[in-house]
């Protein structure tokens, strides 16, 4: 479904990225772990064409996206939930939601949408004319899911939805996140805490100063040591460069 082939990204002349090799299958939910700075988001971002590669090509169906504009890409199947949430605070939770929903051109296909992300999240309804600003943070992340998910896509891209959350609120983000995989949508995951993603999840990427250095099977990465003492706080954690 998705393949990223020998990716660099700089920003100026600091590099980011250095031939990023990886891919989700349609239907998977794969997971991308690291610290913070390793290049967990500029990935993100360079899939949905927020940041152009300097070398390589990433494809989607066999198409190379690589270098459109976010919003083809948007258009062709994949969405994005950023890291932070970045509702717009003084707009309604409503029109955060139909900004998500600009790819469909007739009023009835936005109105379905607008209506299937009420009856996943039926908090939101209920806040709908309220500012996204005044809501909680567990409240304001539905918004921005909510948000990615109105243009219906094929593949959801997710960075750090538990970031700055309540427990009770990471668990029930979790939760749904399942339950948008088990609907058919493909997710990709970049997540802080990694036993909960590994937990979730089919396959893992552990990513370490832009550079893949393993993956495998979640339930396989879950149980190895090097995991273990460098992402899940067991043992002599490794450090970071």
């Amino acid at each position: 479904m998705l393949q990223l082939e020998d990716i660099d990204v700089k920003y100026g002349q600091r590099q980011a990225l250095f031939g990023l090799n990886l891919h989700v299958g349609e239907g998977e939910f794969v997971t991308l772990l690291g610290a913070n700075g390793a290049g967990k988001t500029t990935t993100l971002r360079t899939i949905s064409g927020l940041i152009k590669p300097v070398r390589g090509r990433i494809r989607f169906y066999e198409e190379d996206i690589h270098g459109r504009p976010p919003s083809a890409i948007v258009s062709r199947g994949i969405s994005h939930s950023p890291e932070g949430r970045k509702v717009w605070p003084f707009m309604s939770v409503e029109d955060n939601l139909l900004l998500g929903g600009y790819v469909h051109r007739h009023k009835r296909k936005l109105k379905d949408e607008l209506q299937r992300i009420y009856d996943l999240y039926p908090r939101l309804h209920e806040r709908r004319q309220q500012h996204a600003g005044t809501l909680s943070g567990g409240e304001q992340q539905m918004v921005a899911i909510g948000r990615a998910l109105m243009s219906n896509p094929r593949m959801l891209i997710l960075d750090e939805p538990s970031l700055g959350l309540a427990p009770i609120m990471i668990d029930r983000t979790m939760d749904l996140i399942r339950d948008i995989h088990r609907s058919g949508i493909t997710v990709l995951l970049v997540e802080q805490n990694a036993a909960l993603a590994l937990e979730i999840s089919d396959r893992a990427y552990v990513i370490e100063t832009g550079k893949l250095v393993l993956e495998g099977a979640s339930a396989a990465l879950l149980k190895s040591d090097y995991v273990q003492q460098a992402y899940l706080g067991m043992g002599v954690a490794v450090q970071q460069d």
